[in-house]
C-alpha cells in the first residue's frame, strides 16, 4: 500500500517547489546510506545520497530518498530532520533489527574528512516493496552509490530499483568510494547501470588501475565514458576545480575561491546541481559553473546540507532566467 493516496509527484514537494514543466512531475530520488556524521563538535545528518536529495529539494527539484533507519531514538531525530529540510520520510524504512547508521568523522587541518563507517546499520537493509516499484516508474533522475551496495539485500533493492526506473531517466552513479566497501564486481555493475558517473582525483586513478584507464585525467575519463556508453562524466578535483566530460564535448572549470570550513557534502551538492541542470537542458559549459559555486558555498559552511544564498537558488538557472 502506498504511504498516501495521492500522486507521488505530489508527495515529493509542496506545490510552491514546482517550477518548470515537466520536470518537476517526475521525482529526483537519492538511494542509500542515511546516518548521522559524529564530529569531535556533535553530530549531523549524513549520508551521500541524503545529502543529494536535500540539495536538489533546495535546488527545486520534487526530491525524495530512499533509506533505512533504526526503530531508535536516532532514528526518529533522523527523519524529523529530514523532514525539517522539507522532505518526504515516507520511503524511509523502520528496521527493528538494526540500529540507525552512524559515521565517526574527524577533520584534518584543511577541512577534508576521515570516515569510520559503522556496519551492520538499518541502511545496509532496505528491502524491495511494492511502493519503490511504483516510485522508479515516476523517477526522472536517482543517485546512488558504491557505499551502501556493501550489503546483499540494500545491493539487491538499489539494482532493482535503476531496473525500474525509465530508460530516459538519469541513473547518477557517485562512486564514493569509503574504507573497503568496494570491489571490481560492485563497480563494474552499477557504471553498467548508470549513465552519468560523478568520481573524485582520489577515485579516478582506483578506477583507471582497475579497468585499465591510461594517459591524463582527461583521456581516462573519457575512456570511462566511452567504455560503459555514458551521457556524462564529472570528475571532481577540490580546489582544482572540475571536468565535465560528454561524448561530443570536454568542459574545464576552475575552483572558485573561498574559504574552507569543511568539504562534507560539497561533492553532493556538486552532484545535485549537475542533475538539476541536465534535467533542465542547460548548456554544460553553465550547469559546470553553477555546479561549482554551489560546492565552494557549501564547503564554506559546517555540514553537508547548508541553505544556498540567493544568487545560488534555482532562479538563477532556469531556462530564460540566467543570471550569469
Amino acid at each position: 500500500m502506498r504511504p498516501e493516496n495521492r500522486p507521488l509527484s505530489s508527495r515529493c514537494s509542496s506545490p510552491e517547489t514546482r517550477t518548470v514543466g515537466d520536470y518537476m512531475a517526475k521525482c529526483t530520488v537519492g538511494i542509500g546510506e542515511l546516518l548521522w556524521d559524529v564530529f569531535p563538535s556533535g553530530r549531523r545528518l549524513g549520508g551521500a545520497p541524503a545529502n543529494f536529495a536535500a540539495h536538489c529539494f533546495h535546488l527545486g527539484a520534487d526530491a525524495c530518498l530512499v533509506s533505512a533507519v533504526g526503530q531508535d531514538a536516532d532514528g526518529v531525530e533522523l527523519c524529523e530532520t529530514m523532514s525539517g529540510l522539507g522532505l518526504p520520510t515516507a520511503w524511509i524504512q523502520r528496521d527493528a533489527g538494526h540500529p540507525t547508521g552512524t559515521v565517526q568523522v574527524t577533520l584534518n587541518a584543511q577541512g577534508h574528512p576521515a570516515y569510520e563507517i559503522c556496519r551492520p546499520v538499518a541502511w545496509d537493509f532496505v528491502q524491495w516493496t511494492d511502493d519503490l516499484e511504483t516510485l522508479a516508474a515516476e523517477a526522472g533522475a536517482v543517485c546512488f552509490g558504491s557505499l551502501a551496495q556493501r550489503g546483499d539485500a540494500t545491493r539487491k533493492t538499489i539494482q532493482r530499483f535503476l531496473a525500474a526506473v525509465p530508460d530516459a531517466a538519469l541513473r547518477i552513479f557517485d562512486v564514493n568510494l569509503r574504507q573497503d566497501f568496494y570491489s571490481r564486481e560492485i563497480l563494474e555493475t552499477s557504471l553498467g547501470l548508470a549513465n552519468v558517473v560523478k568520481l573524485s582525483d582520489e577515485e579516478l586513478p582506483v578506477l583507471a588501475e582497475m579497468f585499465g584507464f591510461s594517459g591524463e585525467a582527461e583521456a581516462q575519463a573519457r575512456q570511462l565514458l566511452e567504455r560503459f556508453a555514458l551521457r556524462h562524466v564529472a570528475y571532481t578535483r577540490g580546489a582544482n576545480g572540475s571536468l565535465l566530460v560528454g561524448p561530443a564535448i570536454t568542459s574545464d572549470c576552475p575552483g572558485v575561491d573561498t574559504h574552507v570550513v569543511d568539504t562534507v557534502g560539497a561533492g553532493d551538492s556538486f552532484t545535485a546541481a549537475l542533475c538539476v541542470g541536465l534535467l533542465h537542458g542547460l548548456p554544460l559549459d553553465d550547469i559546470h559553473v553553477w555546479a561549482n559555486r554551489v560546492a565552494a558555498f557549501v564547503c564554506s559552511q559546517r555540514g553537508a546540507t547548508p541553505s544556498l544564498p540567493a544568487e545560488l537558488a534555482p532562479h538563477a538557472f532556469i531556462p530564460g532566467e540566467h543570471v550569469w
